[in-house]
């Protein structure tokens, strides 16, 4: 609910105060949040493959795919987790990704957010153009600034815009795919291109730049990304007016339809 972080919505302090008000017996609202928060941000014991796996999501275009992980800790320490280099190889070899995004929040000691990214990928050229638009991106802006990093398959970064969440950064990722089927013109399934330059990423990054700065758009062949959760069900919410209309009769209604279909083409017309 701190305005600072840029999350909470008039419809979220609405239902907040409905309930604070329902349950006048509950701790402060300040105490319950330290507790939840003190158990999401505790990795202790948790393996590389299980902080990634904790609170993650995945992005597909034409057979390429990238994993996006929440990483609840300083990315620096992160970075100096004990075979780091080997496990990230292993998840995403494992669980069939060409890269892996790990955005990484944790509280200084101000007590003020701090959001870092780190871009996993073995294939140079996805590499440079997903670092490429995250790098260029105005809509949000990032504002990254690079840091140090343990490999050249690796490029981190401090995020200077700390409101954006990886909820907002889905839609960069997926441009991000599209500009690299564009730049490379390769066939579909195939992860990576031998010979492509960083100045020919960095062309075809231009050439594409409005469309990928200005308007977050979905290619029409490609299926829509699918809704992510949200903290609450607010106005933008896929969900907020309840869930789509599906049951099972809907689904045999239209495999009779189709079976009837079929049966009808095979069969000769009765005169």
């Amino acid at each position: 609910m701190d305005a600072k972080i840029g999350k909470a919505t008039l419809k979220d302090s609405k239902y907040v105060e409905k309930l604070e008000a329902l349950f006048p017996d509950l701790p402060r609202r300040e105490d319950i949040f330290d507790s939840l928060q003190k158990a999401k941000f505790d990795v202790s014991g948790l393996t590389t493959e299980q902080m990634l796996r904790k609170d993650q999501k995945a992005i597909y275009r034409q057979g390429t795919k990238v994993a996006i992980s929440a990483i609840y800790m300083d990315l620096e320490a992160f970075l100096q987790r004990l075979d780091l280099l080997e496990d990230l190889s292993a998840f995403c070899h494992e669980h069939s990704y060409d890269a892996l995004v790990a955005m990484t929040i944790f509280f200084n000691t101000h007590n003020e957010p701090v959001r870092q990214l780190a871009i996993f990928c073995p294939h140079s050229a996805l590499r440079m153009t997903i670092c490429g638009v995250l790098e260029q991106s105005t809509s949000p802006p990032l504002k990254l600034t690079p840091i140090p990093s343990i490999s050249p398959d690796l490029q981190a970064y401090l995020q200077g815009n700390t409101q954006v969440s990886r909820k907002k950064l889905l839609p960069v990722l997926q441009e991000a795919l599209s500009a690299y089927f564009g730049s490379t013109k390769m066939p579909s399934g195939q992860p990576g291109v031998v010979g492509v330059s960083r100045e020919q990423v960095d062309k075809e990054l231009d050439r594409a730049g409005n469309s990928l700065i200005s308007g977050l758009s979905q290619d029409e062949e490609d299926p829509p990304l699918p809704p992510t959760p949200m903290n609450s069900l607010v106005d933008e919410c896929p969900l907020d007016q309840g869930l789509p209309k599906l049951s099972a009769e809907a689904v045999f209604e239209k495999c009779s339809q189709i079976s009837l279909s079929q049966a009808a083409g095979a069969c000769p017309s009765n005169k």
